[in-house]
């Protein structure tokens, strides 16, 4: 049995189109901006309790053990801050991969994130996400938000690198597309 033709090995990619037109859902693409920003800031008051209660903590507890216990502190400093981004990703990672497939902010807000061609994320990709979130802010975090005005999807550049989108979640813009055509 021989075959004349070329033989495919490895893996097809097909390229998938977008699955949110802004054209055709408008609503879902309504104030994503602003209450992504609202989000962001409940997530980072929630990210900051568990660090802020440990640190009155270890200050609390040396304190009371007249220095004793800021040397055990001292020694275990090093592990301060790699918990912390520890704790950080799990929670972009854990929030994204549920079934919301949003964080705790972005929950309350009614949005949630999803890839360009429109599956829920999952953890690896809210990991990732939080990641290049927090170095593309640190090194251009005022063309970050300013992209978004610019672009129809309301995609910053961490969206764009990582391949996904913020949307309304799905009542909410039947909600909005409702009181629209009213």
């Amino acid at each position: 049995m021989t075959d004349s033709g070329p033989r495919r090995i490895g893996v097809s990619i097909e390229l998938k189109p977008h699955a949110y037109d802004p054209e055709t859902s408008p609503e879902l693409f309504e104030g994503v901006l602003a209450r992504r920003l609202i989000a962001f800031l409940i997530d980072l008051v929630i990210l900051a309790t568990p660090i802020v209660l440990g640190a009155i903590f270890i200050v609390a507890s040396t304190v009371v053990t007249l220095g004793l216990a800021g040397i055990l502190f001292a020694l275990l400093s090093p592990l301060y801050w790699p918990l912390i981004v520890i704790w950080g990703i799990c929670y972009y990672g854990f929030t994204f991969g549920s079934p919301a497939s949003a964080t705790i902010g972005m929950r309350v807000m009614d949005l949630e994130m999803r890839t360009w061609y429109g599956s829920p994320a999952y953890f690896v990709l809210g990991a990732v996400h939080a990641v290049v979130f927090w170095v593309t802010i640190s090194f251009i975090w005022p063309a970050t938000l300013l992209l978004g005005f610019f672009n129809s999807r309301r995609r910053l550049p961490h969206d764009m690198l990582v391949g996904t989108i913020v949307i309304s979640n799905p009542a909410r813009a039947r909600t909005v597309r409702e009181t629209s055509q009213s």
